[in-house]
């Protein structure tokens, strides 16, 4: 035989050699993939594809809501008020009123001071300057070139001063220029703001006694609550307002929860304006909170983008003109959002759209005799002019 065939043949017999064990190996490694892909449950594996980016953009779309509506988890509600009863009938006489309340009769009144910060709410100061007039000593307003987002604005109350002659001769207008400074937290703009009012107050000629009524333009205490405080003796120096708390217009009563409203017995030196809880005495059915409670879309469009809460906006199609009228006539949430409540028996009855009122009983007398011209703000009234 040929020695080179007989090669030939051995390097065959070797190769196929090799080629069976790794065809073996090969098999196994084969085997093992299998073993592998069928431990898999494919069903799962393409669930998980899917199911966690909806998972990631639901949290995305809806985290706000998560949070609040587990807040009764971690968080907790602040120490209660001490409530004091209202005692009010226009046919009962000032004397009577102080001594059920417990308090004394003086025998002249106070002067009273209200001050406001203002941005765009003319229509509510208007109301609001109207049911104090009888009884407000010196009416102060303090109007910035800035939103406390730090957003330009134009002087609203300058451009409409004319509504308000009524109360020029006891009027103190001042002006303050905003910081602008982006991305930083609204509510050092606001702190800043309210201690240039502390100022002007002092412009204005408050003196030690005197009543000055703290809250925003849109919460309004009722003139018999004014009346009250500067006739008594010996009334708390410090009283915060439940007021009724409505969304809109007085067609949407939310609660009577609404307490940062306050009225103090100034004290030079002590006294500072502020809008959050200064005492645990709240007097009981004092006046009306009506947030968001404007003529105009536009009026809509410039407070959610303006005030300190701006980050509830917080996709762009939540300032669309035909949203927001949709939203105003059902009664539920601009921003989205479920009741900011502290149990949870408290956010479930609150779920959903708010129910009609049907009662113009006791709102404020400007607004019940200008009804024709507000309107917009009485029940069964929803639509809203574009601005």
């Amino acid at each position: 035989m040929d020695e080179g065939y007989y090669c030939s043949k051995k390097t065959d017999a070797i190769c196929n050699d090799i080629c069976g064990q790794q065809g073996i190996r090969g098999g196994v490694m084969i085997s093992r993939l299998n073993c592998i892909v069928r431990g898999i449950d494919m069903k799962s594996l393409l669930l998980s594809f899917v199911l966690i980016p909806l998972c990631i953009f639901g949290v995305y779309l809806h985290g706000q809501k998560i949070t609040y509506f587990l807040r009764p988890l971690w968080d907790h509600p602040p120490k209660p008020f001490t409530e004091i009863t209202h005692y009010y009938n226009e046919n009962v006489t000032m004397d009577t009123l102080c001594k059920l309340h417990g308090w004394g009769i003086r025998d002249y009144p106070r002067r009273v001071f209200d001050a406001v910060l203002f941005s765009n709410e003319v229509d509510m100061l208007e109301i609001r300057w109207n049911e104090l007039y009888p009884f407000v000593t010196q009416f102060v307003l303090l109007e910035s070139n800035s939103t406390f987002t730090g957003i330009p604005k134009p002087p609203f109350f300058s451009i409409n001063r004319e509504k308000f002659k009524f109360i020029e001769s006891r009027l103190t207008y001042g002006t303050i220029g905003g910081r602008f400074k982006k991305g930083e937290n609204p509510f050092i703009e606001e702190a800043y703001q309210r201690v240039a009012l502390d100022q002007l107050l002092r412009i204005a000629g408050i003196e030690e006694d005197d009543l000055l009524i703290m809250s925003d333009v849109d919460e309004i205490p009722s003139r018999h609550t004014v009346d009250l405080l500067r006739w008594c003796d010996n009334v708390p120096a410090i009283l915060h307002l439940r007021l009724k708390n409505y969304l809109y217009s007085f067609d949407y009563h939310v609660d009577d929860n609404s307490w940062r409203a306050s009225i103090h017995r100034y004290k030079p030196g002590v006294t500072r304006y502020a809008h959050f809880r200064q005492t645990d005495l709240l007097l009981a059915d004092a006046g009306w909170h009506c947030s968001f409670c404007f003529r105009h879309i536009s009026d809509f469009i410039f407070k959610m983008k303006a005030y300190s809460h701006t980050d509830r906006v917080r996709f762009s199609h939540y300032l669309n003109p035909k949203r927001i009228q949709d939203i105003i006539c059902k009664g539920t949430n601009l921003f989205d959002m479920l009741p900011e409540e502290y149990t949870f028996r408290d956010m479930i009855g609150k779920l959903g759209a708010i129910p009609r009122s049907y009662s113009a009983v006791h709102l404020p007398s400007y607004l019940l005799q200008n009804a024709e011209k507000f309107k917009y703000l009485l029940p069964g009234n929803c639509i809203r002019g574009s601005g």
